[in-house]
């Protein structure tokens, strides 16, 4: 017998959604599935024989790993198909089926996405965490390499390679606290508000909620169905962590050109007529990844923004893609950030000519005088003649006296000797005291206090993984014992 050809609609909106959808949704369909009907059948709202069959048939869903059968248009999305095959595995028509009592496809998707979002965002915070970790093993290892500074993409003060990976270290430990966060969010149950009102029947939501790992349930069943916000949380968070991240690399890629650190191989891509060329072309691959981010926050937001303040497959199903790309993406960006971080090493950081060439160090004799009591503005002002007369290494404790020359008579040898010291040794910024500073005493405090935080949040997380795994042992145990009846 011929399969009847799709509808327009079929062919080009429910059969590419059931595509991207159904590895998802069906086994997360399944195994709330199960935590519904034990919970049912605790209730006594179905007989237990009944519910024996129902698991019985459930289980065989869960255990089967194999691929889902092509859309071929006699079920009109994976909820329909998990019907069918629940009738099917239980050996019983559709029909017959208790499974949906007192659920709707609402609030079964609204817990579903949920639980699907919590796995992902879990991965991700792995990841953001292992970065974490390298980023802050090279600050500690670099804390002592001097380099140039850059605001507004000119030399500005001489820093470590070590401060400004802590510094980038500090964002990745706050987007681990969000992160961690959201995970909680996240983890709050939908389950048993069905359509949006709940149901007359006398259903355990916390119990569903518990066997499946949820920390508890959402307040307001119209909330439960009809919000949002979490959906919007997760690509805003992604989009701005990779925005971030993104930031970094396109400052690694200034330190490679420059040879101030090595060009990682394993990250690179040969050219294809130049053989002198290795191009690290995985630093792009993430600013693009990070655009692409960005990009799939705004569908987010604006899918959102669109819909009615009630279950909407415009704040629903259609976002739902979306942030399943943007999680799979936000992954494989710290993983490959990572990556590349743990192998860079320095190479040629500019040296102590260079920087003083730059004029980056005359922030410091600047500072060098007012240590002596001259006033901030003079002191910049005399060092601002200097610097229209020549490099640093050309001043002379002559030429400062006569850069001084209207604008201040505080000047003894001292000051001057310290204002040349400043100006010719960028090397001294590692003995700077100011504990969020680039000395590389404070760095490496700064590398402790972020492992604090950093351990913080892998509590956090291995608390989470813990609720999950008991549970999913809990549910096993008490399906299997009630399909056994």
């Amino acid at each position: 017998m011929s399969t009847p050809a799709l509808t327009t609609y079929q062919r080009y909106h429910l059969r590419p959604t059931y595509d991207h959808h159904v590895g998802y949704l069906f086994p997360a369909m399944v195994r709330a599935s199960q935590a519904h009907v034990v919970m049912l059948t605790e209730q006594g709202l179905i007989p237990a024989d009944r519910g024996a069959r129902l698991l019985r048939g459930l289980a065989q869903l869960h255990a089967d790993t194999g691929p889902a059968p092509a859309f071929d248009g006699s079920f009109e999305d994976t909820y329909y198909l998990m019907e069918s095959r629940i009738a099917q595995a239980c050996g019983i028509p559709t029909s017959e089926l208790d499974v949906q009592m007192a659920r709707s496809r609402n609030d079964l998707d609204a817990g579903v996405f949920r639980m699907l979002l919590r796995d992902q965002l879990i991965g991700v915070l792995d990841r953001v965490l292992a970065t974490g970790a390298t980023t802050l093993d090279a600050a500690e290892r670099y804390a002592d390499v001097v380099i140039t500074g850059y605001t507004h993409r000119r030399p500005a003060q001489p820093t470590t390679i070590g401060h400004a990976l802590a510094g980038y270290a500090e964002a990745l430990a706050g987007e681990a606290v969000a992160y961690a966060d959201l995970i909680e969010t996240l983890n709050t149950s939908p389950l048993g508000s069905c359509a949006f009102a709940g149901t007359d029947l006398d259903i355990a939501p916390a119990r569903v909620a518990e066997l499946l790992g949820f920390d508890g349930l959402i307040t307001n069943s119209y909330e439960a169905v009809a919000g949002a916000d979490h959906l919007v949380r997760v690509g805003t968070l992604n989009a701005q962590a990779l925005a971030t991240g993104a930031r970094l690399a396109r400052t690694l890629m200034d330190w490679l050109t420059w040879r101030w650190v090595t060009t990682p191989g394993d990250f690179t891509q040969g050219s294809s007529i130049m053989p002198q060329k290795r191009n690290p072309v995985v630093l792009e691959h993430l600013v693009s990844m990070a655009g692409a981010t960005a990009a799939d926050a705004a569908s987010v937001l604006n899918n959102v923004g669109a819909a009615w303040w009630e279950d909407s497959n415009n704040a629903t199903t259609d976002v739902q893609v979306r942030l399943w790309d943007s999680n799979d993406r936000a992954d494989r960006f710290f993983a490959l950030l990572g990556g590349f971080l743990a192998e860079i090493a320095p190479l040629e950081p500019p040296s102590r000519e260079e920087i003083v060439a730059s004029g980056a160090t005359t922030t410091a004799a600047a500072d060098a005088l007012t240590r002596h009591g001259v006033p901030f503005r003079a002191a910049h002002s005399v060092v601002g003649r200097l610097v229209q007369g020549g490099a640093p290494d050309s001043w002379t404790p002559e030429g400062v006296r006569a850069a001084a020359e209207g604008i201040t008579d505080r000047l003894d040898d001292d000051a001057i000797g310290d204002l040349i010291a400043a100006a010719v040794r960028p090397e001294l910024v590692l003995d700077r005291a100011q504990i969020d500073g680039p000395g590389a005493y404070a760095v490496r405090a700064q590398v402790t206090v972020l492992r604090g935080t950093f351990d913080t949040v892998t509590g956090r997380l291995a608390g989470v993984r813990d609720r999950l795994a008991s549970a999913d042992e809990a549910l096993d145990a008490v399906a299997a014992e009630r399909a056994a009846r």
